[in-house]
């Protein structure tokens, strides 16, 4: 990867409380809205979900290459993200984010170096470290062993 990088995204509102948002590098375009306890527009992303969607999947992302440099096999791979906000004397703002990572590995044995890869990229992920609300990281790491036994149906 280079040293630098620019990204660009452009909005428009559009009407009412509803928008949209593109970026030079994707052919669709985001329709959003306020919060619908703001008055915003039902079944439309709002600014604060896609905050949480850019944490998330920014995660994901960082996991993943993470990941395949550490040569951890994994199985799947879900990342929650919950975010509170309140009303404070300057206004509303979050007042916390709370990371949920669940991995799925095929043996116990994976179990330190899945925790090793999961710490490490909530550590270096982009977003989270331009996010200053305090952060809570709950990672979940499950065992998905087989069912049966390979060479019991093999020996049959």
């Amino acid at each position: 990867m280079e040293d630098r990088a620019s990204y660009r995204v452009t909005a428009w509102w559009t009407s009412g409380r509803a928008g949209i948002a593109r970026s030079e590098q994707v052919p669709t375009v985001i329709h959003f809205t306020a919060p619908v306890n703001f008055g915003g527009d039902p079944g439309r992303w709002n600014p604060e979900e896609l905050m949480l969607a850019a944490l998330a999947s920014c995660f994901t992302t960082t996991f993943h290459a993470i990941a395949s440099y550490s040569k951890l096999t994994y199985t799947d791979l879900e990342v929650k993200v919950e975010g509170e906000i309140q009303k404070t004397t300057s206004g509303f703002q979050f007042t916390a984010i709370t990371l949920k990572p669940r991995l799925h590995i095929p043996e116990e044995s994976l179990r330190p170096l899945a925790e090793k890869v999961l710490r490490k990229s909530e550590s270096l992920c982009l977003v989270s470290r331009a996010i200053s609300t305090p952060k809570q990281f709950e990672m979940e790491i499950v065992v998905n062993r087989p069912a049966y036994s390979t060479e019991a149906v093999a020996g049959g």
